[in-house]
Protein backbone atom coordinates (compact mmCIF):
# COMPACT_ATOMS: atom_id res chain seq x y z
CA UNK A 1 0.00 0.00 0.00
CA UNK A 2 1.07 3.60 -0.44
CA UNK A 3 0.29 6.87 1.32
CA UNK A 4 0.30 9.69 -1.24
CA UNK A 5 0.59 13.32 -0.23
CA UNK A 6 0.57 16.43 -2.41
CA UNK A 7 1.65 19.81 -1.04
CA UNK A 8 1.22 23.08 -2.95
CA UNK A 9 1.20 21.31 -6.32
CA UNK A 10 0.95 23.63 -9.34
CA UNK A 11 1.19 22.64 -13.00
CA UNK A 12 1.54 25.18 -15.78
CA UNK A 13 1.57 24.64 -19.53
CA UNK A 14 3.03 27.90 -20.77
CA UNK A 15 0.89 30.62 -19.22
CA UNK A 16 -2.04 28.27 -18.58
CA UNK A 17 -2.31 27.00 -14.99
CA UNK A 18 -3.93 23.56 -15.18
CA UNK A 19 -3.40 22.71 -11.48
CA UNK A 20 -3.62 25.62 -9.06
CA UNK A 21 -2.01 24.87 -5.72
CA UNK A 22 -3.39 21.51 -4.55
CA UNK A 23 -2.85 20.09 -1.05
CA UNK A 24 -4.15 16.55 -0.67
CA UNK A 25 -3.40 13.45 1.40
CA UNK A 26 -4.61 10.01 0.30
CA UNK A 27 -4.29 7.36 3.03
CA UNK A 28 -2.99 3.82 2.65
CA UNK A 29 -5.47 1.38 1.13
CA UNK A 30 -8.07 4.00 0.18
CA UNK A 31 -10.05 4.00 -3.07
CA UNK A 32 -9.85 7.70 -3.99
CA UNK A 33 -11.79 9.04 -6.97
CA UNK A 34 -11.00 12.31 -8.76
CA UNK A 35 -14.18 13.61 -10.35
CA UNK A 36 -15.12 16.78 -12.18
CA UNK A 37 -16.14 18.16 -15.58
CA UNK A 38 -13.92 17.98 -18.66
CA UNK A 39 -10.90 20.28 -18.34
CA UNK A 40 -10.96 20.44 -14.53
CA UNK A 41 -7.43 18.99 -14.20
CA UNK A 42 -8.18 15.48 -12.92
CA UNK A 43 -6.15 13.59 -15.56
CA UNK A 44 -3.29 16.09 -15.26
CA UNK A 45 -3.24 15.50 -11.51
CA UNK A 46 -3.08 11.74 -12.08
CA UNK A 47 -0.20 12.17 -14.54
CA UNK A 48 1.67 14.25 -11.95
CA UNK A 49 1.28 11.48 -9.38
CA UNK A 50 2.38 8.91 -11.95
CA UNK A 51 5.44 10.93 -12.95
CA UNK A 52 4.43 11.48 -16.58
CA UNK A 53 4.27 15.20 -15.78
CA UNK A 54 6.53 17.23 -13.48
CA UNK A 55 5.03 19.79 -11.05
CA UNK A 56 5.82 23.43 -11.79
CA UNK A 57 5.67 24.00 -8.02
CA UNK A 58 5.07 21.88 -4.93
CA UNK A 59 5.96 18.35 -3.89
CA UNK A 60 4.55 14.82 -4.17
CA UNK A 61 5.45 12.22 -1.54
CA UNK A 62 4.88 8.45 -1.50
CA UNK A 63 5.12 7.09 2.06
CA UNK A 64 7.11 10.18 3.03
CA UNK A 65 9.56 9.87 0.11
CA UNK A 66 9.85 12.89 -2.17
CA UNK A 67 9.12 11.84 -5.78
CA UNK A 68 11.03 14.76 -7.28
CA UNK A 69 13.24 13.29 -10.01
CA UNK A 70 11.87 9.75 -9.58
CA UNK A 71 10.69 8.36 -12.98
CA UNK A 72 7.40 6.46 -13.32
CA UNK A 73 9.24 3.13 -13.33
CA UNK A 74 10.73 3.91 -9.91
CA UNK A 75 7.43 4.74 -8.19
CA UNK A 76 6.11 1.15 -7.78
CA UNK A 77 2.77 1.95 -9.34
CA UNK A 78 0.67 0.66 -12.20
CA UNK A 79 -1.58 2.69 -14.47
CA UNK A 80 -4.66 1.55 -16.40
CA UNK A 81 -5.76 3.87 -19.21
CA UNK A 82 -8.98 4.39 -21.15
CA UNK A 83 -7.34 2.62 -24.08
CA UNK A 84 -6.61 -1.06 -23.47
CA UNK A 85 -3.31 -0.79 -25.44
CA UNK A 86 -2.90 -4.58 -25.78
CA UNK A 87 -0.41 -6.10 -28.21
CA UNK A 88 -2.62 -7.69 -30.91
CA UNK A 89 -0.08 -10.39 -31.87
CA UNK A 90 0.36 -11.62 -28.28
CA UNK A 91 -1.83 -13.93 -26.25
CA UNK A 92 -3.57 -12.69 -23.12
CA UNK A 93 -0.94 -14.44 -20.99
CA UNK A 94 1.91 -12.79 -22.92
CA UNK A 95 0.25 -9.38 -22.72
CA UNK A 96 -0.13 -9.70 -18.96
CA UNK A 97 3.41 -10.92 -18.45
CA UNK A 98 5.17 -8.56 -20.87
CA UNK A 99 6.30 -6.02 -18.25
CA UNK A 100 7.68 -8.84 -16.09
CA UNK A 101 9.57 -10.22 -19.08
CA UNK A 102 11.08 -6.79 -19.75
CA UNK A 103 12.11 -6.65 -16.09
CA UNK A 104 13.97 -9.95 -16.44
CA UNK A 105 11.62 -12.04 -14.29
CA UNK A 106 12.20 -15.77 -15.02
CA UNK A 107 9.62 -17.55 -17.17
CA UNK A 108 8.33 -19.84 -14.41
CA UNK A 109 7.85 -16.92 -11.99
CA UNK A 110 6.08 -14.92 -14.74
CA UNK A 111 3.69 -17.78 -15.41
CA UNK A 112 2.88 -18.06 -11.69
CA UNK A 113 2.15 -14.35 -11.32
CA UNK A 114 0.07 -14.24 -14.51
CA UNK A 115 -1.95 -17.26 -13.41
CA UNK A 116 -2.61 -15.71 -10.00
CA UNK A 117 -3.77 -12.40 -11.53
CA UNK A 118 -5.94 -14.22 -14.07
CA UNK A 119 -7.61 -16.18 -11.27
CA UNK A 120 -8.27 -12.95 -9.36
CA UNK A 121 -9.92 -11.41 -12.44
CA UNK A 122 -11.67 -14.66 -13.48
CA UNK A 123 -10.04 -14.70 -16.93
CA UNK A 124 -8.05 -17.96 -16.64
CA UNK A 125 -9.91 -19.54 -19.61
CA UNK A 126 -8.86 -16.59 -21.79
CA UNK A 127 -5.09 -16.80 -21.32
CA UNK A 128 -4.41 -18.46 -24.71
CA UNK A 129 -6.60 -16.07 -26.72
CA UNK A 130 -5.57 -13.01 -28.73
CA UNK A 131 -7.10 -9.56 -27.96
CA UNK A 132 -9.23 -9.66 -31.14
CA UNK A 133 -11.04 -12.69 -29.69
CA UNK A 134 -12.12 -10.81 -26.56
CA UNK A 135 -15.05 -8.54 -25.72
CA UNK A 136 -14.49 -4.99 -24.50
CA UNK A 137 -14.99 -6.00 -20.88
CA UNK A 138 -12.57 -8.91 -21.22
CA UNK A 139 -9.92 -6.65 -22.78
CA UNK A 140 -10.28 -4.24 -19.87
CA UNK A 141 -9.79 -7.12 -17.43
CA UNK A 142 -6.60 -8.06 -19.27
CA UNK A 143 -5.36 -4.45 -19.04
CA UNK A 144 -6.05 -4.50 -15.29
CA UNK A 145 -4.38 -7.92 -15.00
CA UNK A 146 -1.27 -6.52 -16.70
CA UNK A 147 -1.14 -3.99 -13.87
CA UNK A 148 -1.82 -6.52 -11.10
CA UNK A 149 1.07 -8.85 -12.02
CA UNK A 150 3.53 -6.09 -11.18
CA UNK A 151 2.31 -6.13 -7.53
CA UNK A 152 2.26 -2.30 -7.31
CA UNK A 153 1.78 -0.31 -4.12
CA UNK A 154 -0.56 2.04 -5.98
CA UNK A 155 -3.02 1.61 -8.85
CA UNK A 156 -3.91 4.59 -11.04
CA UNK A 157 -6.99 4.40 -13.29
CA UNK A 158 -7.63 7.05 -15.96
CA UNK A 159 -11.30 6.71 -17.06
CA UNK A 160 -10.85 2.95 -17.70
CA UNK A 161 -14.56 2.25 -18.33
CA UNK A 162 -15.28 5.03 -20.83
CA UNK A 163 -15.14 2.71 -23.86
CA UNK A 164 -17.59 0.17 -22.43
CA UNK A 165 -21.34 0.05 -22.94
CA UNK A 166 -23.70 0.82 -20.06
CA UNK A 167 -24.21 -2.79 -18.92
CA UNK A 168 -20.48 -3.55 -18.94
CA UNK A 169 -19.70 -0.35 -17.06
CA UNK A 170 -21.98 -1.44 -14.21
CA UNK A 171 -20.42 -4.93 -14.19
CA UNK A 172 -16.86 -3.56 -14.23
CA UNK A 173 -17.63 -1.09 -11.41
CA UNK A 174 -18.61 -4.02 -9.23
CA UNK A 175 -15.48 -5.94 -10.25
CA UNK A 176 -13.18 -2.99 -9.51
CA UNK A 177 -14.75 -2.53 -6.07
CA UNK A 178 -14.33 -6.26 -5.38
CA UNK A 179 -10.74 -6.15 -6.67
CA UNK A 180 -9.94 -3.32 -4.25
CA UNK A 181 -11.44 -5.29 -1.39
CA UNK A 182 -9.37 -8.39 -2.23
CA UNK A 183 -6.06 -6.64 -2.92
CA UNK A 184 -6.39 -3.96 -0.21
CA UNK A 185 -4.11 -1.72 -2.28
CA UNK A 186 -4.31 2.06 -2.66
CA UNK A 187 -6.20 3.07 -5.80
CA UNK A 188 -6.72 6.46 -7.45
CA UNK A 189 -9.41 6.59 -10.11
CA UNK A 190 -10.26 9.41 -12.52
CA UNK A 191 -13.73 9.82 -13.99
CA UNK A 192 -16.14 12.52 -15.18
CA UNK A 193 -19.05 10.24 -14.23
CA UNK A 194 -20.30 11.11 -10.75
CA UNK A 195 -22.27 7.82 -10.57
CA UNK A 196 -18.97 5.93 -10.89
CA UNK A 197 -17.48 8.17 -8.23
CA UNK A 198 -20.37 7.63 -5.80
CA UNK A 199 -20.43 3.85 -6.22
CA UNK A 200 -16.67 3.16 -6.14
CA UNK A 201 -15.04 5.66 -3.81
CA UNK A 202 -14.06 5.62 -0.17
CA UNK A 203 -13.19 9.29 -0.70
CA UNK A 204 -14.14 11.60 -3.55
CA UNK A 205 -12.06 14.60 -4.62
CA UNK A 206 -14.22 17.07 -6.58
CA UNK A 207 -12.12 19.22 -8.92
CA UNK A 208 -13.06 22.39 -10.79
CA UNK A 209 -10.79 24.71 -12.79
CA UNK A 210 -7.65 23.04 -11.41
CA UNK A 211 -8.66 23.37 -7.77
CA UNK A 212 -10.22 21.10 -5.16
CA UNK A 213 -13.80 22.07 -4.31
CA UNK A 214 -14.42 19.37 -1.67
CA UNK A 215 -12.97 16.10 -0.36
CA UNK A 216 -15.12 13.59 1.50
CA UNK A 217 -17.05 10.35 1.47
CA UNK A 218 -19.87 9.93 -1.08
CA UNK A 219 -22.42 10.46 1.70
CA UNK A 220 -20.71 13.65 2.92
CA UNK A 221 -20.65 15.17 -0.55
CA UNK A 222 -24.27 14.24 -1.22
CA UNK A 223 -25.67 15.34 2.14
CA UNK A 224 -23.40 18.34 2.87
CA UNK A 225 -22.02 19.82 -0.36
CA UNK A 226 -19.67 22.64 0.53
CA UNK A 227 -20.87 24.92 -2.28
CA UNK A 228 -23.31 25.15 -5.18
CA UNK A 229 -20.87 23.61 -7.66
CA UNK A 230 -20.54 20.40 -5.64
CA UNK A 231 -24.27 20.35 -4.91
CA UNK A 232 -25.00 20.63 -8.63
CA UNK A 233 -22.36 18.11 -9.74
CA UNK A 234 -22.97 15.31 -7.22
CA UNK A 235 -26.28 13.51 -7.54
CA UNK A 236 -28.31 12.28 -10.50
CA UNK A 237 -30.58 13.94 -11.47
CA UNK A 238 -29.00 17.16 -10.30
CA UNK A 239 -30.18 19.21 -7.36
CA UNK A 240 -32.98 21.74 -7.93
CA UNK A 241 -32.23 25.39 -7.21
CA UNK A 242 -34.98 27.88 -6.37
CA UNK A 243 -34.08 31.55 -6.62
CA UNK A 244 -35.41 33.91 -3.95
CA UNK A 245 -34.68 37.09 -2.04
CA UNK A 246 -33.81 37.72 1.62
CA UNK A 247 -36.67 39.47 3.41
CA UNK A 248 -35.47 39.20 7.03
CA UNK A 249 -32.52 37.92 9.07
CA UNK A 250 -33.75 36.64 12.45
CA UNK A 251 -31.08 35.10 14.77
CA UNK A 252 -29.37 32.07 13.15
CA UNK A 253 -31.91 32.03 10.32
CA UNK A 254 -32.95 33.65 7.08
CA UNK A 255 -36.42 34.49 5.79
CA UNK A 256 -36.72 34.09 2.03
CA UNK A 257 -39.34 35.13 -0.47
CA UNK A 258 -39.61 32.62 -3.33
CA UNK A 259 -41.93 33.25 -6.30
CA UNK A 260 -45.08 31.15 -6.15
CA UNK A 261 -44.69 29.56 -2.69
CA UNK A 262 -47.34 29.47 0.01
CA UNK A 263 -46.83 31.00 2.52
CA UNK A 264 -44.98 33.75 0.71
CA UNK A 265 -41.90 33.47 2.94
CA UNK A 266 -39.82 30.46 3.97
CA UNK A 267 -37.61 30.64 7.08
CA UNK A 268 -34.54 28.39 7.12
CA UNK A 269 -31.71 27.97 9.64
CA UNK A 270 -28.25 29.41 8.89
CA UNK A 271 -24.87 28.13 10.05
CA UNK A 272 -23.27 31.43 9.05
CA UNK A 273 -24.56 34.72 7.73
CA UNK A 274 -21.42 36.18 6.20
CA UNK A 275 -22.20 39.47 4.47
CA UNK A 276 -25.78 38.49 3.72
CA UNK A 277 -28.25 41.40 3.93
CA UNK A 278 -31.96 41.98 3.49
CA UNK A 279 -32.70 42.35 -0.22
CA UNK A 280 -29.89 40.05 -1.37
CA UNK A 281 -30.56 37.28 -3.84
CA UNK A 282 -30.30 33.74 -2.47
CA UNK A 283 -30.75 30.17 -3.71
CA UNK A 284 -32.44 27.17 -2.08
CA UNK A 285 -31.22 23.74 -3.15
CA UNK A 286 -33.33 20.60 -2.80
CA UNK A 287 -32.92 17.22 -4.46
CA UNK A 288 -35.60 15.74 -6.77
CA UNK A 289 -36.35 12.82 -4.42
CA UNK A 290 -36.80 15.12 -1.41
CA UNK A 291 -39.63 17.28 -2.78
CA UNK A 292 -42.97 16.13 -1.38
CA UNK A 293 -45.86 15.54 -3.74
CA UNK A 294 -49.09 16.91 -2.28
CA UNK A 295 -49.50 18.57 1.09
CA UNK A 296 -46.68 18.68 3.61
CA UNK A 297 -43.44 20.48 4.27
CA UNK A 298 -42.78 24.02 5.45
CA UNK A 299 -44.16 25.56 2.26
CA UNK A 300 -46.10 24.54 -0.82
CA UNK A 301 -45.23 25.24 -4.42
CA UNK A 302 -47.58 24.70 -7.38
CA UNK A 303 -45.81 23.65 -10.59
CA UNK A 304 -46.91 22.72 -14.09
CA UNK A 305 -45.34 19.43 -15.25
CA UNK A 306 -44.36 19.73 -18.92
CA UNK A 307 -42.85 16.29 -19.54
CA UNK A 308 -41.91 13.14 -17.68
CA UNK A 309 -39.42 10.26 -17.85
CA UNK A 310 -40.28 6.72 -16.82
CA UNK A 311 -37.26 4.98 -15.22
CA UNK A 312 -38.88 1.75 -14.02
CA UNK A 313 -40.82 1.85 -10.76
CA UNK A 314 -40.70 5.64 -10.66
CA UNK A 315 -40.91 8.72 -12.86
CA UNK A 316 -39.00 11.97 -13.11
CA UNK A 317 -41.32 14.90 -13.66
CA UNK A 318 -39.92 18.07 -15.21
CA UNK A 319 -41.19 21.61 -14.74
CA UNK A 320 -38.60 23.68 -16.65
CA UNK A 321 -40.59 26.91 -16.84
CA UNK A 322 -41.26 27.70 -13.17
CA UNK A 323 -40.50 31.32 -12.30
CA UNK A 324 -38.30 30.31 -9.33
CA UNK A 325 -36.20 27.91 -11.42
CA UNK A 326 -36.49 24.69 -13.40
CA UNK A 327 -37.54 21.72 -11.29
CA UNK A 328 -37.20 17.95 -11.46
CA UNK A 329 -39.33 15.82 -9.13
CA UNK A 330 -39.07 12.10 -8.45
CA UNK A 331 -42.50 10.51 -8.39
CA UNK A 332 -43.08 6.87 -7.31
CA UNK A 333 -45.22 4.73 -9.57
CA UNK A 334 -45.80 4.56 -13.29
CA UNK A 335 -48.45 7.23 -13.90
CA UNK A 336 -47.43 10.89 -14.27
CA UNK A 337 -49.77 13.36 -12.53
CA UNK A 338 -51.60 15.60 -14.97
CA UNK A 339 -51.81 19.38 -14.97
CA UNK A 340 -50.64 21.41 -11.99
CA UNK A 341 -48.82 19.55 -9.22
CA UNK A 342 -48.58 20.78 -5.64
CA UNK A 343 -45.15 20.25 -4.06
CA UNK A 344 -44.21 20.41 -0.41
CA UNK A 345 -40.81 21.82 0.55
CA UNK A 346 -39.39 20.10 3.66
CA UNK A 347 -37.36 22.65 5.65
CA UNK A 348 -34.88 20.05 6.95
CA UNK A 349 -33.83 18.99 3.42
CA UNK A 350 -33.10 22.47 2.07
CA UNK A 351 -29.59 23.77 1.34
CA UNK A 352 -29.03 27.54 1.34
CA UNK A 353 -26.49 29.17 -1.00
CA UNK A 354 -25.54 32.72 -1.84
CA UNK A 355 -25.87 33.69 -5.50
CA UNK A 356 -22.05 33.30 -5.68
CA UNK A 357 -22.44 29.64 -4.63
CA UNK A 358 -21.25 29.79 -1.00
CA UNK A 359 -23.08 27.45 1.38
CA UNK A 360 -24.80 29.13 4.32
CA UNK A 361 -26.78 26.28 5.93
Amino acid sequence: MSHVELAGVVKRFGTFEAIRGIDLAMPDGAFTVFVGPSGCGKSTLLRLICGLEVPSEGTIHFDGRDMRGVPPAGRKLAMVFQSYALYPHMSVADNMGFALRMAGVPKAARATQVAKAAETLQITPLLARRPRELSGGQRQRVAIGRAIVRAPSLFLFDEPLSNLDAELRVEMRFELAELHRRLNTSMIYVTHDQVEAMTLADRIVVLHDGQIEQVGSPAELYERPVNRFVANFIGSPRMNFLTGRVTALPPDAVEIAIPGIDPAHLTLPLLERGSLAVGDGIEIGIRPDELLIGEGGAARLPVRVEFSEYIGGAMYLHAPSHEAGRLTIRCPGTQAPQGTLMLGIPRERCHVFTTEGQRLS
